[in-house]
């Protein structure tokens, strides 16, 4: 069994898996449908992804629209400052983000639902960063909030990040108009 802690967010869950550990190393199960489903969490997962970067690297902030894809973010190696950022425009929580660290060593992971935008930036020499995605991934419908917008103002831990061409050129908040109960709206 898992432990869920919720955030202010809604939907947004830290979880914290059961490590056994022991001279020889250490055993957790990263992922069980059957302990996801039983806390709420989705278990419809249906493409892993890797990415391995630098320290300073910063990615996001990313989505996927109309498309939407629930995440279940760790990390394999290094450490990383994740972030969830609420971009539904109804919602009471709208354009608050939460960031948290996750890393090898402490094994924690970060469901994010759909409704959110998510970026990471690595606070280590390098980190290796998996995560599940409830949607295959759609390059059309591929959306970035701008990484650093003052509406939002993620304090992300680094100073002069490295990132790329594509995420520098991520749209304010303000210009993103997210209906998530009909699936309308501009991105």
């Amino acid at each position: 069994m898992i432990e869920v802690q919720a955030t202010f967010l809604e939907g947004v869950t830290l979880i914290i898996p059961r490590v056994f550990e022991d001279p020889r190393g250490f055993f957790m199960e990263t992922f069980n449908a059957r302990d996801y489903r039983e806390v709420g969490l989705a278990d419809g997962f249906v493409q892993d992804n890797h990415s391995h970067s630098v320290r300073g690297v910063l990615r996001g902030l990313h989505y996927q629209y109309p498309t939407w894809q629930s995440k279940l973010i760790r990390v394999v190696s290094g450490e990383v400052f994740d972030v969830a950022v609420d971009i539904r425009r109804n919602s009471p929580t709208y354009a608050r983000w939460i960031g948290v660290r996750l890393s090898a060593d402490n094994k924690q992971q970060l469901y994010i639902p759909p409704g959110f935008a998510h970026g990471f930036c690595v606070t280590s020499d390098t980190a290796d960063v998996l995560y599940k995605c409830t949607a295959l991934y759609a390059p059309e419908e591929d959306c970035c909030v701008l990484w650093n917008d003052p509406d939002i103002g993620v304090e992300w831990p680094i100073d002069n990040p490295l990132i790329s061409e594509r995420d520098q050129q991520g749209v304010p908040l303000s210009a993103i108009n997210i209906d998530l109960e009909s699936g309308h709206g501009k991105r």
